[in-house]
């Protein structure tokens, strides 16, 4: 019996090594050609099949990625929050059609009682983006100062409404750092805590965590960005106030920490079955969004897929978090500190497609 199973695993691994050799091609090239530094995870079924760090963390110091290595992700971060409020959702706290005063009453934007939390998870409030609206408030909100959470809100979220809420996609982060304040409302702790307690220690994801500007945390990748004429030569970009971006996209995490969070999202351990396909049920007239991720159907070549993505991206950062929803059962997880989110979404298409022999 030992040797029949043997042999059916080596099997497996022949049949399945020609396709990782495909993917491990595409990465070898975009470190080559284009300064690809970072990490990419290949998980079938959640069994890694492919995980493999390139470049240097820190260029100061001439550090390479290791599985040690924690990864800013920035907007990643949303689907955490996702995850927190649909949690609240599945437990009766929290309705998703309510509007924003219904738990965080002292909101004085005119999206209070106009905007439902729905609205809030599909970048539809409606509200006026101050935080973003020019490089100069941008630089404000996120740079310059180290904000209260509640005077940020009060600053940069609280303006008026431009469009009727849930009628117009507009990718921000102040409806994310509004669910965040509402998570707080409702448990009575800090967002920080909160996501501890209800997502990190459970799934044991110890090197998964929300960052203050000031923290020191061991082993952290540096972010840097290329000159325009020449991928190779990198520059640090202007450090951030991390804390800013609060629930909207203030974490770090590690390629396997964020598959166990990708397992236990797809596999009805954070939220059940019902809830999950909540979660994933896009908006057509929203582009495509649906609840902390976009969902939509994808071709690669004969191979019909339900494409489900996450992107995060800052101050030389970048992160892309892809889950094929369907029998293909497929995630794909690539974190980056030289290359940007358009490079990288290209990068998966290329890696998906020689996953998949297309």
């Amino acid at each position: 019996m030992k040797k029949i199973l043997s042999g059916i695993l080596m099997m497996m691994i022949h049949l399945a090594y020609p396709q990782i050799q495909k993917v491990e091609q595409v990465i070898d090239s975009c470190v080559k050609k284009d300064n690809f530094n970072g990490s990419v995870l290949v998980a079938k079924g959640g069994r890694i099949e492919l995980l493999t760090y390139k470049g240097l963390s820190n260029r100061h110091y001439n550090i390479p990625f290791s599985d040690e290595t924690r990864f800013h992700i920035f907007s990643l971060t949303k689907t955490f929050t996702a995850a927190l409020i649909m949690q609240l959702y599945e437990r009766g706290k929290i309705n998703l059609d309510a509007p924003i005063s219904t738990y965080y009453p002292e909101y004085k934007g005119e999206a209070a009682k106009k905007a439902t939390i729905r609205n809030l998870l599909t970048y539809s409030s409606g509200r006026e983006n101050k935080d973003i609206s020019s490089p100069e408030l941008i630089h404000q909100a996120y740079d310059n100062t180290l904000w209260d959470l509640d005077d940020f809100i009060s600053t940069f979220l609280s303006e008026k409404l431009i469009d009727k809420p849930g009628t117009k996609f507009s990718y921000n982060n102040g409806d994310f750092i509004l669910l965040g304040k509402i998570i707080e409302k409702i448990y009575h702790q800090p967002f920080e805590d909160v996501l501890k307690e209800q997502i990190l220690i459970p799934l044991k994801m110890q090197n998964t965590g929300f960052l203050h500007h000031n923290d020191i945390i061991k082993n952290i990748d540096e972010g840097y960005t290329a000159d325009d004429t020449n991928v190779f030569a990198l520059h640090t970009p202007t450090n951030t106030y991390i804390d800013n971006f609060y629930s909207a996209g203030a974490m770090y995490s590690t390629p396997k920490d964020l598959l166990i969070f990708d397992q236990a999202l797809f596999n009805h351990t954070l939220i059940n079955k019902a809830t999950l396909n909540t979660m994933l049920t896009p908006d057509k007239k929203l582009e495509d969004t649906a609840l902390g991720f976009w969902v939509y159907p994808k071709n690669f070549g004969s191979v019909h897929t339900l494409f489900v993505e996450r992107q995060g991206e800052g101050y030389g950062h970048s992160a892309n978090w892809v889950h094929l929803a369907d029998k293909n059962d497929l995630t794909l997880i690539i974190l980056s500190n030289t290359k940007d989110i358009k490079y990288l979404n290209k990068m998966r298409e290329r890696l998906i497609t020689a996953y998949l022999g297309q």
